[in-house]
């Protein structure tokens, strides 16, 4: 299993004018992701898992301190490059480990076809056989959004600015380019998200600092739950 790296994780909802003045000062100072495309974004699609009492739903409404959710993730419509993930939060830190799956090996896991998985070499996905099997965690819905990223190294620092993020809503259809979603919170949801390890730069701690907007927790996944 990989070592589990802890890291702080601030997240302010911004508007569009905190958005724009805040993406400036970091086109300054910072480097965009290399992964972003000519625009300087790209496209998320993730599907989320939970089991049939809505244990991570609930975990995150109660703040429940140690707590953990299972993802499945890809990039600007690329089958190709496929994670399985999970997220903890212990203590206030986070973390996150990943395992490479392909499209064929997706779509198994969606129609619960999982015996192959614990015989897997790797742990994550021996984790997951082992909650979708005895904890009946199961797919539960798509999120998407688009993401704007930014990296400062002296910190280990990320910053992400995501925006249009849409629910699929009861949706499990994680290939399908046509399938129906909608707005969360129509154009207004956009959420600055900061990650790093021992400290945050002062010159960066500056830069998100938006109009004494205060750090909030921020669940994608439970925002979109509200639909379904």
């Amino acid at each position: 299993m990989q070592k589990q790296k802890l890291r702080h994780e601030l997240k302010h909802n911004i508007n569009i004018s905190d958005c724009i003045a805040v993406r400036q000062r970091l086109r300054a100072i910072v480097k965009r992701d290399p992964h972003a495309g000519s625009e300087g974004n790209y496209k998320i699609r993730s599907l989320y898992f939970d089991n049939i009492d809505d244990k991570a739903l609930l975990e995150k409404i109660n703040g429940v301190n140690n707590r953990e959710k299972f993802r499945i993730r890809y990039y600007n419509d690329n089958f190709d490059y496929i994670r399985l993930e999970k997220k903890s939060k212990i203590n206030g830190l986070c973390s996150k480990i990943s395992a490479r799956l392909t499209k064929e090996q997706c779509e198994k896991i969606i129609s619960g076809e999982i015996d192959w998985m614990k015989y897997s070499d790797n742990p994550l996905l021996v984790e997951l056989y082992t909650k979708m099997k005895f904890q009946q965690l199961r797919p539960k819905t798509l999120v998407d959004y688009t993401r704007e990223a930014f990296i400062y190294e002296p910190g280990n620092v990320r910053i992400t600015i995501d925006s249009n993020i849409r629910t699929g809503m009861n949706s499990k259809e994680l290939f399908n380019q046509e399938v129906a979603t909608m707005r969360t919170h129509g154009n207004s949801t956009i959420i600055l998200e900061v990650k790093f390890d021992e400290f945050l730069p002062s010159v960066i701690r500056d830069i998100i600092q938006v109009n004494n907007r205060q750090s909030l927790a921020f669940s994608k996944y439970a925002v979109c739950r509200m639909f379904g």
